[in-house]
């Protein structure tokens, strides 16, 4: 029963910092490339995640892992200038993926810390996962699994699935 009411304050809290959250950064990809940062960090707070760029920029996230579904990243340049900031946990960003060998540094710099670790498969095939949390379509409640094969260092697939933590039939049966 314990499990049943911490399942319940998790979803109610995250629907609480979703909301808050949104209300506040819905507009936050409309910031016109080249604001200064400081200018967008007295409006919508510091970065939840940063990490250095090759090009000596600095990549920065605004996210609401692990219960939220959005995460807007932008770069900034030496001058504090960014560039344009866009939303990340998109099927459409993710997209990107497919592109290149990723690695987990790689991932958690463009997409931001994910909203849970796991591992599946046998112990002779185990493979480490990523999920982040997200709008599949802008209109359903899934988690983005990212796997980075059997050595841990590259991504090797990636899928959306169904996130059980918004499941309304569960919801209710609380």
């Amino acid at each position: 029963m314990k499990t049943h009411r911490l399942y319940r304050y998790l979803r109610l809290a995250a629907c609480a910092a979703a909301l808050g959250l949104l209300g506040a950064c819905a507009n936050m990809a409309e910031v016109p490339p080249g604001s200064a940062l400081s200018a967008v960090e007295a409006k919508w707070g510091q970065p939840n995640f940063a990490c250095d760029g090759p090009d000596g920029t600095r990549r920065l996230v605004w996210t609401q892992q692990p219960l939220g579904q959005y995460a807007w990243g932008t770069n900034v340049d030496a001058a504090g200038n960014i560039d344009r900031i866009e939303p990340l946990l998109t099927d459409q960003h993710f997209e990107k993926l497919r592109t290149g060998t990723w690695t987990q540094d790689q991932v958690r710099c463009e997409f931001g810390p994910p909203a849970e670790r796991s591992t599946v498969g046998l112990p002779s095939n185990t493979q480490l996962v990523w999920s982040y949390r997200y709008r599949q379509s802008g209109a359903w409640n899934s988690l983005m699994y990212v796997y980075f094969g059997t050595d841990g260092q590259h991504v090797t697939r990636f899928h959306p699935g169904p996130d059980l933590l918004f499941d309304r039939n569960d919801f209710w049966l609380m």
